[in-house]
């Protein structure tokens, strides 16, 4: 067999990437060591071609294009020449991308075609009550049109999605996201900083990182010594080009500017020494499809505050594994927050059970089990 993702975002040393990049390096580090052949295509930052041969995954990032106006076209094009050429030489059983990924791929009669939803336009637009932007709508609708089969990573992700662009009774099977629980254990206690904080993630609304820094007052008047490291790249908005980051330090009230540090984005081997430095880890999203980062702090046995918001609930047992907070109400987030802090055993049994439930749920060991599985019935 031999899976073919398409994804801009497969990680590469000193460039930021989100979590679908991880979860495609993640599965497919295990895809290999079954024997199941793994090529990644996507376009590279730089306008350079490049090929990589990473522990038995070939990963192909074509040229970056920047000629205004036909950018998606060029691209796709080299994207589509680049398949072709692998599948000449090593025939391609599936191929699969996220929600917008197959809208202008020229279909291969003998292959499948894939979506696995993480979170597309559609569902991100309606979660931050945004309209649609009109060429994006047409290429995820355009993709949907092309796939085969479609996967989604939470239950929430796949309603939601099919009530917004009205894929009515198709079937849509559930795998969530792995975590490599090798990487995200428990750490040495003795690594803990007292009363830190941390946040990682895009630097950005939908994240809830302002809501975050919103309720470091109230957190500092319970724990006067508490810290915040705030950990993620940056986020500018395309219409206006101002930077996130700067328009959230103008919520950093005086008595908390010392209390909080934005370190920007750091390489994810670095990620678990952050997560082992932190008394809790606090991701108050609006919304996800899966949140691997979450998956991080809970492998890591870590205390969480989350949020009740979308398959906050499906990932977060309330109470048991972590705490759901209301991710746009400070006081609430705050609350959870106090709560943990003041109470240190609870907290500790929290990351304790958060760690045996991903060992039984999200362990990418046990997922890709459940993927091979998939593949092999929709590939025959």
């Amino acid at each position: 067999m031999h899976i073919c993702f398409l994804t801009n975002e497969f990680p590469k040393p000193g460039i930021a990437h989100g979590g679908v990049g991880t979860f495609i390096r993640n599965l497919s580090l295990e895809l290999v060591k079954f024997d199941i052949k793994v090529s990644i295509v996507g376009t590279n930052y730089i306008n350079v071609e490049e090929y990589e041969n990473l522990h038995g995954i070939n990963i192909y990032r074509t040229k970056k294009h920047n000629l205004k106006g036909l950018i998606w076209y060029n691209r796709a094009k080299s994207i589509n020449q680049k398949i072709a050429e692998i599948h000449q030489k090593d025939p391609i059983s599936i191929v699969e991308g996220t929600e917008l990924a197959l809208a202008f791929v020229n279909k291969i009669p003998e292959v499948k075609y894939l979506i696995r939803m993480n979170g597309g336009h559609h569902f991100f637009s309606n979660a931050e009550n945004k309209k649609t932007n009109p060429w994006k709508s047409i290429q995820e609708k355009l993709s949907f049109k092309k796939a085969d089969h479609v996967i989604s990573v939470s239950k929430y992700t796949a309603e939601s999605t099919r009530d917004l662009l009205k894929l009515g009774d198709i079937s849509i099977h559930i795998i969530p996201n792995p975590i490599d629980v090798d990487l995200f254990k428990p750490a040495d206690p003795k690594a803990v900083v007292k009363n830190k904080l941390l946040f990682v993630g895009t630097i950005c609304e939908k994240k809830g990182v302002r809501q975050l820094v919103m309720a470091m007052p109230k957190i500092l008047q319970a724990f006067p010594d508490a810290q915040l490291e705030i950990v993620g790249r940056e986020w500018i908005d395309p219409n206006s080009d101002i930077s996130f980051t700067e328009y959230l330090k103008t919520f950093i009230t005086p008595e908390s500017k010392d209390h909080i540090t934005i370190t920007g984005p750091v390489d994810l081997v670095k990620i678990p020494e952050k997560i082992a430095s932190s008394e809790i880890c606090v991701y108050p999203s609006h919304m996800e499809a899966l949140p691997l980062a979450w998956l991080e702090v809970l492998a890591s046995a870590k205390a969480f505050v989350g949020s009740i918001s979308g398959p906050g609930p499906e990932v977060v047992k309330h109470g048991e594994t972590g705490l759901l907070a209301d991710c746009y109400d400070p006081d609430d987030i705050a609350n959870h927050v106090i709560d943990l802090l003041a109470n240190k055993e609870k907290a500790l049994e929290l990351g304790r059970n958060a760690r045996k439930d991903v060992l039984e749920r999200f362990d990418v060991k046990v997922l890709v089990k459940k993927n091979i599985d998939y593949y092999r019935s929709i590939a025959s």
